[in-house]
């Protein structure tokens, strides 16, 4: 019987995430069965002994193709479920080459090839003859390569098997973007239109979820409140339009720094944001927040041309951001309401936040829970 494997599906969203702007894939696609359905399918076009599916990375991808990583995010044969997770430079290898130049690839026997790179094999104790290989795209962009090694029964692949692998390839992109289109409509009423961020109702939902759970389990949980300083500047002197953008550039920033899957990153409305940080301390927290007020205050924003007609305008120096962190220390043997642990620990990080700004901006102020106390730095 042949197993098929996958990455866990909080390790799967972040790679198809890029491909619909402001989409986050939850748990009502079953993403991990879409994928081994796709490599099912492909093994009954084209039996093979293995097979696997690898995607770039949307928060390490560049223009450069052959500088990106490939992920084995499916996989399916002998000692498959090791390369889940593992990654591949795409300067190496058939998949590599496929998908650099974004066309299929045929390889009837590695060992005469000069593309073949052999430490996969090695790693894993495995003996490659031969490759078939296809890109997939998501529209116009390749984001992936499908994979099959060594036809069954001991043949070798053919031409024929790679034209048939090419044509799935449709069907794998086919069925990559229902998934995404699947979950659209639904991901679209949580997300803010401007940054891609959740909005202040999920945002709130998820709050309520949060404090459920750490109440369930005893784990502490953190929130961080984050508003940008003189912010209002830019509208004044660029524009509404160019605040806006700036906006979503912070948007990606915060989406860059914080990657947790368990974590929600939200804009609260107008130039302020908030987090929730699930599982976490407040030293943890607390690093997460002097890592984001240090990218604030470091980022040039507007470095490139923006908009149609909108060059440039490589504003530094002039945004930071006040941060307020409040610790969430549940009591599993409160009979109070979450609503009231809610609103007590929303005062607090927001009261932490003003805290910051009126200590001279640009720094963070944490409460601790246990502490009843704010600490700056």
């Amino acid at each position: 019987m042949i197993h098929f494997h996958s990455l866990e599906i909080p390790q799967l969203e972040r790679f198809l995430e890029r491909h619909k702007a402001g989409l986050s894939l939850k748990s009502e696609v079953d993403l991990d069965l879409v994928l081994r359905q796709i490599l099912q399918k492909a093994n009954e076009f084209v039996p093979a002994e293995s097979g696997s599916i690898l995607l770039d990375d949307p928060f390490h991808k560049v223009a450069s193709r052959q500088d990106n990583e490939l992920v084995f995010i499916a996989t399916f044969g002998q000692a498959s479920r090791d390369l889940i997770g593992q990654r591949l430079s795409a300067r190496n290898g058939i998949v590599g080459r496929v998908y650099q130049q974004g066309t299929p690839y045929l390889s009837m026997d590695v060992d005469e090839d000069s593309f073949f790179y052999p430490e996969i094999d090695q790693q894993i104790g495995h003996k490659t003859h031969s490759i078939v290989a296809v890109p997939i795209y998501l529209g116009k962009n390749v984001c992936g390569v499908l994979e099959l090694i060594n036809r069954q029964e001991g043949k070798t692949f053919t031409r024929r098997d790679m034209t048939l692998l090419e044509i799935f390839a449709g069907y794998t992109s086919f069925m990559l973007q229902n998934a995404l289109d699947a979950k659209r409509a639904h991901e679209l009423a949580k997300r803010d239109d401007l940054t891609g961020l959740y909005n202040d109702r999920w945002f709130n939902v998820r709050l309520t979820e949060t404090l459920a759970e750490a109440r369930a389990t005893g784990n502490a949980a953190v929130l961080i409140f984050m508003d940008l300083d003189r912010f209002k500047i830019i509208n004044d002197q660029h524009g509404h339009l160019a605040g806006s953008q700036v906006l979503r550039e912070v948007g990606f920033l915060l989406k860059r720094i914080v990657q947790r899957p368990d974590a929600t990153v939200a804009r609260y409305g107008g130039d302020e944001f908030v987090m929730i940080l699930p599982d976490t301390n407040v030293e943890q927290g607390q690093a997460v927040c002097e890592d984001i007020r240090r990218a604030v205050a470091g980022t040039t924003f507007l470095d490139r041309e923006w908009g149609f007609s909108m060059p440039p305008l490589q504003l530094r120096g002039i945004l930071s951001a006040s941060i307020g962190m409040a610790q969430y220390v549940p009591d599993r043997a409160s009979t109070m309401p979450i609503e009231h642990d809610k609103s007590e620990l929303l005062k607090r990080a927001d009261g932490a936040m003003y805290r910051a700004k009126s200590l001279g901006k640009n720094r963070v102020v944490v409460y601790r829970a246990d502490e009843r106390s704010e600490v700056a730095s």
